[in-house]
C-alpha cells in the first residue's frame, strides 16, 4: 500500500484511500468503482472552488449538498455521496493529514414522504359496484357495505371495524342511517361524525337485512355491525385480505387496501370541492399539515388532466420539478386552473 504524505497530491490522496479500501473492506469491483465516482464527485467540486482536499471546510460540503439537492439529486443520493465523502476524511484524519472532518455532522436533505396511493375516481366506482355472483348473499352485501363505508365515508379501519349495529354506552360507533351520519372513535379517542351518502346507506340497509337472516339467532347477542358466520367481530386483517380479494376479482390492477380508500376518499374530495379544511374535519385529523398531502395529489389529477386534454399543455416532464408543495395555480395561469377544477360541490360522498 502506498504511503501518503502531506505534499502528496489529491489524486494521489484518492488512489491511496482507494487501495486502502479495496484492501481492507474487500469491496467488489463494482462497489469500488461507485466510490470511485462519489470521490470524482469531490475533486470536481474542490478544484473548481481553487481549493485542495484538505482544505475543505464544513460550509463548502454544506454548499455542495444544497446545490445537488437543488439540481434534482435524491436524498438517498445525497446520503450516499456524503457517505464516500466521509469515509475518505476519516482516512485522512488518521493518517496525520487532517485535524477536522469537514463532512462531519453534515446530513442529506430528509426525504419527502411518500405521496398515498389513491385510486381514481373510474377505479373507485368500478370497485365499489362489483358485485359478486358466486359469492353467499350475506358475505357479499356485508363485503360491499364495508367498500361503500371505506371510500364513502373515508374511515379508518381501525373505526370502520368498531361500528356496532346501534348507539350504546359501550359502542365505539354506529352509524345512524336517518340522519346519514356515521358516528366513529379516531386517533386520540375523539369522536367525530361523518357523512354517510346515498349508495352506502343502501349497501348498509341491504347488509343489515342479510346479517340478521345469516346470523339467526345468533344476532341478538351479536353487537359488532361487521361479524363472521358465527357472530363474532371483524379483525382489521380480516377486513384487509377480503378488500384485497374483492379489488382483484373486480379487475383492478392494483390490490386495495382499506386504507387506500381512505386516501381515495380525501382526493375526490378535495378535488371536487376545493375545501382542505372539510377534507381535514372528515378525516379526522388534528391537524392540517397531515391533510395537506392531498392537495400534492389534487395537483397531480389537474396536471394529467391538463396535459391530455389543453391544446397549449406545458407541463409534459416537468411535474416532476415541481416543489413537493406546489399547487395547480404554479403550473398552471388562472384561466386554465378554473376550467379544469370545476365548481366546488357539496364535500358528502355518496
Amino acid at each position: 500500500m502506498p504511503s501518503v504524505t502531506h505534499t502528496a497530491t489529491d489524486e494521489q490522496l484518492v488512489e491511496a484511500y482507494l487501495i486502502h479500501v479495496r484492501v481492507e473492506k474487500r469491496l467488489a469491483e463494482r462497489t469500488l468503482a461507485l466510490y470511485a465516482l462519489d470521490l470524482d464527485k469531490l475533486t470536481a467540486r474542490v478544484a473548481e472552488a481553487g481549493l485542495s482536499l484538505k482544505e475543505v471546510q464544513n460550509t463548502h460540503i454544506r454548499r455542495w449538498v444544497a446545490q445537488m439537492h437543488s439540481g434534482g439529486r435524491s436524498p438517498r443520493g445525497i446520503a450516499l455521496i456524503l457517505s464516500g465523502w466521509r469515509g475518505l476524511y476519516l482516512w485522512m484524519g488518521r493518517q496525520g493529514l487532517m485535524d477536522h472532518n469537514p463532512v462531519q455532522d453534515v446530513r442529506a436533505p430528509k426525504a419527502g414522504k411518500p405521496l398515498p396511493k389513491a385510486l381514481g375516481v373510474d377505479e373507485s366506482v368500478q370497485l365499489a359496484a362489483f358485485v359478486e355472483e358466486g359469492d353467499a348473499p350475506a358475505l357479499e352485501a356485508r363485503d360491499r357495505c364495508i367498500t361503500e363505508l371505506l371510500y364513502g365515508c373515508g374511515l379508518r379501519i381501525g373505526e370502520l371495524v368498531g361500528l356496532d349495529v346501534q348507539a350504546g354506552p359501550n359502542a365505539r360507533g354506529w352509524v345512524d342511517m336517518q340522519d346519514g351520519e356515521a358516528h366513529v372513535l379516531g386517533k386520540g379517542a375523539k369522536r367525530r361524525s361523518v357523512p354517510v351518502g346515498r349508495e352506502a346507506l343502501k349497501a348498509l340497509a341491504l347488509w343489515l337485512e342479510a346479517r340478521k337472516a345469516w346470523l339467526g339467532p345468533n344476532a341478538a347477542g351479536a353487537h359488532a355491525l361487521f361479524v363472521g358466520a358465527r357472530g363474532q367481530r371483524l379483525t382489521p386483517q380480516h377486513i384487509r385480505v377480503r378488500l384485497k380479494r374483492r379489488s382483484r376479482l373486480a379487475g383492478l390492477a392494483t390490490p386495495v387496501h382499506p386504507h387506500m380508500l381512505r386516501h381515495s376518499f380525501a382526493s375526490h374530495v378535495l378535488q371536487s370541492s376545493g375545501d382542505l379544511r372539510a377534507v381535514q374535519e372528515l378525516l379526522g385529523h388534528a391537524s392540517i399539515s397531515s391533510t395537506q398531502v392531498y392537495t400534492r395529489l389534487d395537483f397531480q389529477h389537474l396536471a394529467k388532466v391538463y396535459d391530455a386534454s389543453h391544446p397549449r399543455a406545458s407541463l409534459k416532464g416537468k411535474m416532476n420539478a415541481l416543489p413537493a408543495g406546489a399547487t395547480a395555480a404554479d403550473a398552471v395561469d388562472v384561466s386554465a386552473e378554473d376550467h379544469l377544477s370545476g365548481k366546488p360541490e357539496k364535500t358528502r360522498h355518496g
